[in-house]
């Protein structure tokens, strides 16, 4: 498939796992009620409200604090003319406005991008990454991550973490309600095995969240691919990048939960138990749709 193909293909797939979140809420909801009753009727906006500042706070103030977390600091462009020449190219490619460069000081190759919008981003790169690779292969990193800020990939991300932080916290809390023995005091339905179902979805519903929120932003990493190609026309180029990452070993020293999905190689899908919780698609399969690309 040529990267307009994988570009309408990847967004409809975000949509349809958007949509697939909203519909497992909604699973929640009547399966409280069901097991519950009525009085947990305001249990889901409260996990809402939870989720929303925790996650809308984070999202408003990204760039700044993924600067904080991950070490990184921001250069001037007398600090490195030839990158910021690099960074600029792309912009102008993809109509984007200049953003924020910065420099994480690390031995493993890798970067990642962040900001609410193309006004507030800022893009990053270890000291690895600039050391180990050439200016095509630079070029097609830079456009990766250029177009998570296109793609509007932080927006995307806080809608999928609002609602999986939402699902999570009221099955706690509605969980804890069960062993307290708040079914006991419930007299609405009484049906064994609709009781049974509304059980297993309070226990379920955090796992299938996780993995739904892991799914999309593994469509968002691909989407990002395929624009990046859009914007430089040169698949080879992030091919043979992507090539470096999967051949090095190393690993960016800040690596937590909060920020590994942000790199461009994700620092713990190498231990994720399965693939399905990975927040990258397997490297080695970026690769092949890419050097797919370059026999078009």
């Amino acid at each position: 498939m040529d990267f307009r193909t994988l570009q309408n293909a990847n967004r409809r797939k975000t949509i349809g796992l958007l949509i697939a979140m909203g519909i497992l809420m909604w699973i929640l909801v009547y399966a409280a009620l069901t097991f519950f009753g009525g009085a947990t009727t305001g249990i889901v906006p409260i996990a809402v409200g939870i989720s929303l500042i925790s996650v809308w706070g984070a999202f408003y103030g990204s760039d700044k604090l993924v600067l904080k977390m991950t070490g990184a600091k921001l250069l001037q462009e007398e600090d490195n003319p030839k990158l910021f020449g690099l960074v600029q190219e792309v912009c102008i490619a993809s109509g984007l406005p200049m953003p924020k460069v910065a420099i994480v000081y690390d031995d493993a190759p890798n970067a990642f991008a962040t900001g609410r919008n193309p006004e507030h981003a800022l893009i990053a790169f270890t000291t690895g990454i600039l050391d180990v690779m050439d200016r095509d292969e630079l070029q097609g990193v830079i456009a990766h991550e250029m177009s998570h800020v296109a793609n509007r990939d932080t927006l995307v991300s806080a809608v999928a973490a609002t609602t999986a932080g939402a699902i999570a916290i009221a099955s706690d809390i509605l969980t804890r309600m069960m062993f307290f023995g708040g079914a006991r005091n419930r007299e609405s339905n009484n049906n064994p095995i609709a009781l049974v179902f509304s059980l297993l979805i309070l226990i379920l519903a955090p796992l299938a969240a996780l993995l739904l929120k892991s799914a999309i932003s593994r469509k968002r990493e691909a989407l990002a691919d395929a624009t990046a190609v859009s914007f430089t026309r040169n698949p080879s180029g992030l091919r043979k990048a992507l090539e470096i990452l999967a051949r090095d070993s190393t690993v960016v020293k800040q690596r937590s939960n909060a920020v590994a999905h942000i790199w461009i190689e994700s620092p713990l899908d190498a231990k994720s138990v399965s693939k399905l919780f990975a927040t990258h698609p397997p490297i080695e399969d970026r690769i092949s749709t890419l050097r797919a690309m370059e026999s078009l």
